[in-house]
């Protein structure tokens, strides 16, 4: 399977060396353009007339100009000052011409933006260098710029696509219920645009309410896919054989179902309970994750935790579960353990009791 670079390699365009002579002079056209005749891989252009060298060049595109810097109608200082301020051969390499070695002169041009400075006409051998070195360069740059522009729009697609798997995730989330025996509400943050959290509830029948929170090891596509799988799961009550009015069972169901080994070595805790609204009783189960707190109308808070294994990691494990009387009214927070990451003023992260502090303070439905 090629690497990245390898990709990336496949994508950039070969770019032919092509020089762009701009002279008045038809002689010094003949004679460089005999001078490159035996490079088979450089190709020649001649523009005569510098009131045409800037549409000339746009039109070419070469990999390097060679520009008198003495010719009629225009100083080639100017024409040089033009090049760089045009949008399409500011990068160009530009190698001036110039019948005389003059430091001033030489100074001037580089100060307009020259890349280099000849006196005509060099030899065949240090033309033929320079122009491979300055093309060279160029292409370098052409070629860096068009790997940019092709991770820039790889990651734009992978932006669109890890969107529209966060908008599938957000689409799995059940809607809140504002009335019944049994009403929810819930905020969904997770801490990267695409992660391993989810949650859901359903009756399984007119009396049994189940809820569930999960959160799959780490972050990005791979724990995504195993939460909605997972997910899935759940929503539709499709393990074989397990009764989803028992936590104990429905956590041994996933484990096997779904085993690090088989699933690129990821795993996830899971919440998971069932409310029956006649008897009032809660039965639940953990498998490596937080408790839920149910706090009482008059604020006191119990822990609903029944220990178990993380999902996926040992084969035919066995789970347990516990069971709670709900009053009347009272809140269930199911979360998972990203919610209490907090800070407070010290820089000291919360812990379980901080939250258990906090959430006795708020109003019921809040």
């Amino acid at each position: 399977m090629p690497n990245v670079s390898e990709t990336l390699a496949q994508t950039l365009s070969d770019h032919q060396i092509k020089v762009l002579l701009i002279d008045d002079q038809p002689i010094v056209a003949d004679a460089v353009r005999r001078m490159l005749e035996p490079e088979g891989d450089i190709v020649f252009h001649y523009c005569q007339d510098p009131s045409e060298a800037i549409q000339t060049a746009t039109q070419v595109q070469p990999t390097v100009i060679l520009q008198d810097l003495l010719m009629p109608d225009i100083d080639g200082l100017t024409l040089a000052k033009f090049m760089r301020g045009h949008k399409l051969l500011k990068e160009v390499p530009l190698i001036v011409l110039s019948s005389k070695e003059e430091p001033l002169t030489k100074a001037e041009a580089f100060a307009v933006g020259a890349n280099d400075y000849l006196v005509k006409l060099p030899d065949r051998i240090e033309l033929v260098a320079r122009i491979r070195y300055h093309s060279k360069a160029y292409i370098n740059l052409l070629q860096r710029n068009e790997a940019y522009d092709a991770l820039f729009n790889s990651r734009q697609a992978l932006l669109s696509e890890l969107s529209q798997a966060a908008d599938y995730v957000i689409s799995l989330l059940p809607a809140r219920l504002s009335e019944g025996p049994v009403t929810t509400d819930w905020r969904f943050h997770p801490s990267a645009q695409l992660g391993g959290d989810c949650f859901g509830y359903h009756w399984i029948d007119e009396d049994n309410f189940a809820l569930y929170l999960l959160d799959v090891c780490g972050h990005g596509v791979g724990s995504a896919l195993l939460s909605v799988s997972a997910i899935n799961v759940l929503r539709s009550q499709a393990l074989p054989g397990v009764d989803f009015t028992s936590p104990a069972n429905v956590l041994a169901g996933l484990n096997d179902a779904f085993q690090m080994q088989d699933h690129n070595n990821l795993y996830f805790t899971i919440w998971y309970g069932v409310y029956n609204r006649r008897t009032r009783k809660l039965t639940y189960s953990n498998g490596g994750h937080p408790p839920a707190l149910l706090i009482s109308p008059r604020g006191d808070v119990s822990r609903l935790m029944a220990s178990n294994f993380v999902i996926g990691a040992f084969p035919h494990a066995t789970y347990c579960m516990q069971e709670a009387e709900v009053p009347s009214p009272a809140r269930l927070y199911v979360f998972s353990d990203g919610v209490y990451e907090v800070e407070n003023a010290d820089g000291v992260m919360w812990s379980l009791n901080e939250l258990e502090a906090f959430l006795k303070t708020q109003p019921s439905g809040g």
